[in-house]
């Protein structure tokens, strides 16, 4: 599929409590990051707390697959999961992606949402807009397309017509993934897993969304249907917050046999 420009106005007043130093930066700028909203003390009732670091980093074996655990203690704290206030205003339900904190928000009830880190793609390779997530599938296969065998001739055979890389620890899609869709049309882009816990917080893909196996499970679980997602920059307190996508490039083939379509959620 040709590189394709997504273009999305995008109005939000106050989208994060943060400082106004990301002001005036493009975006998908991979250079800066915010800490964002803390963790809470209260959640409500249906939605209890999370578990220790130690049960949410355990290895797991899921699906015939032996997940190692992940050494949560080399992360910043602010990239593992927990429950937050919620600082987009989008309903529940909903995904935003800030590109300047390198977190990701899933939306839910009375004013609160569940935070995880997520690494994402360098400059030149980034994707903003909104959309739905359509699909999503667990341990899928990855077909890289062609723009990026092109740019990386190694990859030749897990093409389309050599069938693809079979989803596994090694393949680059993780554990899970959930695929983005913009006006019915498939943008090539996902929020998924990656074995690579050290890229989270960074900018250092070709493109995409990249969770911890973990994080990206349970993710999977909490979107039972399609979902609105908003992959934006930050913004200062009470600043209105235009994004404009940039030249992003897929890294992805297409939707692979075996994924589960979402049904629309009213």
């Amino acid at each position: 599929m040709s590189e394709k420009l997504f273009e999305k106005s995008l109005t939000r007043r106050g989208f994060l409590q943060a400082s106004s130093a990301t002001a005036g930066v493009a975006l998908l700028s991979a250079c800066s990051t915010m800490s964002g909203p803390g963790p809470i003390g209260r959640v409500e009732p249906s939605d209890p707390p999370l578990p220790s670091n130690d049960i949410m980093y355990a290895a797991i074996e899921d699906d015939g697959f032996s997940v190692p655990a992940i050494p949560y203690q080399q992360i910043d704290p602010q990239f593992l999961r927990q429950i937050v206030r919620d600082p987009t205003g989008e309903p529940p339900g909903s995904l935003v992606v800030d590109t300047s904190s390198h977190h990701l928000y899933l939306v839910r009830p009375n004013g609160f949402a569940i935070r995880y880190g997520v690494g994402l793609g360098r400059a030149g390779f980034e994707w903003a807009g909104r959309a739905n997530i359509q699909w999503k599938q667990k341990w899928p296969k990855w077909t890289p397309p062609a723009e990026m065998i092109a740019r990386d001739p190694s990859l030749e055979k897990w093409s389309a017509e050599n069938g693809g890389q079979p989803g596994g620890l090694k393949n680059p899609l993780g554990a899970r993934a959930l695929y983005i869709f913009q006006d019915g049309q498939d943008t090539l882009f996902r929020v998924h897993g990656s074995p690579e816990w050290k890229s989270i917080g960074k900018s250092v893909s070709s493109g995409c969304v990249r969770m911890m196996n973990q994080d990206v499970i349970d993710l999977y679980d909490r979107v039972p249907g399609q979902a609105p997602i908003l992959v934006t920059g930050g913004a200062s307190a009470g600043a209105d917050m235009v994004a404009t996508s940039g030249p992003g490039l897929a890294i992805d083939g297409g939707i692979p046999e075996g994924s589960v379509l979402l049904r629309r959620i009213n």
